[in-house]
């Protein structure tokens, strides 16, 4: 037997039982006033809002044909326009309840 397919097979077994592992991806986010509803996830039911009211829309890269309702994310600010606003070292919980139809949030309008 050679070593270097029992390397390969030592390292694959390795592999399979790490942790599952953490992807991240850099992204903006956007606060916008009620109503929130209905939504592509849920329409109109409120039960779809969790308790903290921190909930979310997904963009193209994690939508999966509607798949990414429920789902729970962590977010982290890297950064922010409004000085203050942003708390590098806090992470929140979001849970996905729409989908984002454009990967540019659009400005909030005036009035």
């Amino acid at each position: 037997m050679s070593i270097l397919p029992l390397s390969f097979s030592f390292l694959f077994l390795i592999f399979l039982h790490l942790p599952s592992v953490c992807l991240a991806d850099i992204g903006t986010a956007a606060w916008y006033p009620p109503p929130y509803s209905p939504t592509a996830c849920y329409g109109s039911d409120a039960s779809q809002f969790p308790s903290s009211y921190l909930f979310g829309a997904a963009g193209e890269g994690i939508w999966d044909n509607g798949a990414a309702c429920g789902r729970q994310y962590k977010l982290r600010c890297l950064s922010a326009v409004a000085a203050g606003s942003c708390q590098p070292d806090q992470t929140i919980q979001v849970k996905i309840v729409d989908y984002a139809r454009s990967l540019v949030s659009p400005g909030r309008r005036p009035g």
